[in-house]
């Protein structure tokens, strides 16, 4: 996928210039996911 593309797929999240929304929620999205492996992974390992 193109990044203009992508910038037109963003642009109705935010209503400022540039992807400061959108990149908010991306990074947001990947910490929870982060944070989600690590404790299915502490949970799977626990047990041994």
């Amino acid at each position: 996928m193109s990044t203009d593309a992508l910038v037109s797929l963003a642009a109705p999240i935010s209503d400022e210039s540039g992807p400061g929304l959108f990149l908010r929620i991306i990074v947001i999205a990947s910490f929870v996911g982060i944070g989600l492996l690590i404790w299915i992974m502490a949970r799977a390992f626990r047990g041994n």
